[in-house]
């Protein structure tokens, strides 16, 4: 077992070492917490190219162990592997079947996802070592927990609460622990900056992401914000409603801006949203980018967009939601552009998404997803394309 090293997770695990001694000496072994989290998934792709229609089926494994809290403190430490039982596809960054297979992203793995120590007082929250770290849905720093091998980062995290309805996020990251297991995690010097404040028609949020690869060349990408996300109860009728802005800055001379806008409404429990949101480019040279961001939320499921083209990205997208026979259902459209023309085109295909997904009695959960892709113009060079999930789960 190949086992990723970083300054940050060598520190958390003698703390967490340290810690575990402790807690075994005061707390009772029932106050700790032992916990499992197991998905069985069958994914295949099919495009209009070359390759191979790819399938997968993998089964990924979490297994963890967190500390009671002693004064404040305790210490969590967790396990992740994911096997191939069907690896008819293919994972470029891993050199796996490279040209063969269209690409299923789920490499088989053996690796630690999480090892960290925490603090927590009424107004301050510490963590330092390998975690998990989410903000605002995901746009910008997420898990990517969609893929098999979910993305982690080792890092050292302030959360400060001094009132209600209000917090501050600061973040050191010095390792990006990426979904390809350890074959392209990448050492950085990421500081991560969130203010929220709750009030009472939606959540201010500024932020400031100033991140760079450490890799001795000139690649900081700093890019500062601002949004506002909310829904309101009226009678029957709930509305959503949202804004986001921000502004990137690439390697000091390059700009790009960043817009979304969202508006909804909840009706006799379906809810209907419209959705406009723009990746901007620097005159064609260069589209915004979020490199930490959870991308298969966003831009539909095919994942045609996990890096914004140069000339940009528009996506116009309207989707309906509900529940029946106890789970969720989703369908959403896309319907894409360039923010920039290419040879005078634009045109960067649209999109449908489908999902059912339902959670059982004593952990279990499963669900059935499906991506339609029909390309645009020509200049862009992609293909029509379509995915399908099936999938099932376990967590105590």
């Amino acid at each position: 077992m190949k086992i990723k090293s970083s300054n940050t997770l060598k520190l958390s695990l003698l703390a967490l070492t340290a810690n575990a001694a402790l807690v075994t000496g005061i707390a009772q072994a029932n106050e700790n917490k032992f916990y499992g989290d197991f998905r069985l998934r069958y994914e295949t792709v099919s495009q209009d190219n070359a390759l191979e229609d790819a399938d997968a089926l993998t089964l990924r494994s979490r297994l963890g162990f967190k500390t009671k809290s002693v004064e404040g403190f305790s210490g969590l430490i967790e396990v992740e592997n994911n096997i191939e039982i069907i690896d008819d596809f293919s994972v470029p960054p891993t050199g796996d079947r490279t040209g063969e297979f269209s690409v299923i992203a789920d490499p088989e793995t053996t690796e630690i996802d999480q090892a960290y120590v925490s603090y927590k007082s009424d107004v301050l929250t510490a963590k330092v070592g390998r975690q998990v770290i989410t903000l605002d849905g995901h746009r910008f720093v997420g898990h990517v927990g969609w893929r098999q091998d979910r993305q982690t980062f080792d890092a050292a995290i302030l959360t400060y609460k001094p009132a209600d309805g209000f917090q501050i996020n600061a973040s050191y990251i010095d390792k990006r622990n990426r979904i390809f297991s350890d074959e392209r995690d990448v050492d950085s010097k990421d500081l991560i900056l969130n203010t929220s404040y709750q009030t009472p028609v939606g959540k201010l949020v500024a932020y400031g992401y100033l991140l760079e690869v450490d890799n001795n060349t000139d690649n900081s990408l700093d890019t500062y914000g601002v949004s506002f996300n909310g829904k309101q109860a009226l009678d029957n009728i709930t509305i959503h409603y949202g804004a986001e802005y921000a502004t990137q800055e690439a390697n000091d001379v390059s700009d790009a801006d960043y817009l979304s806008l969202t508006s909804g409404i909840t009706v006799a429990g379906i809810t209907a949203k419209l959705g406009y949101e723009v990746l901007g480019s620097d005159d064609g040279q260069r589209g915004f980018a979020t490199p930490l961001a959870t991308l298969h939320k966003f831009n539909g499921w095919a994942d045609q967009f996990l890096a914004t083209p140069a000339q940009g990205l528009e996506d116009l997208s309207f989707s309906l939601s509900g529940k029946v026979l106890g789970g969720k259902w989703v369908a959403t459209y896309h319907d894409y552009s360039s923010d920039v023309a290419l040879n005078g085109q634009d045109d960067l295909g649209s999109e449908l998404n489908l999902l059912y997904a339902r959670k059982f009695e004593k952990g279990f959960s499963a669900g059935v997803k499906y991506a339609d892709y029909d390309a645009g113009d020509s200049a862009f060079n992609k293909v029509d394309g379509e995915k399908f999930w099936l999938w099932g789960g376990f967590k105590f």
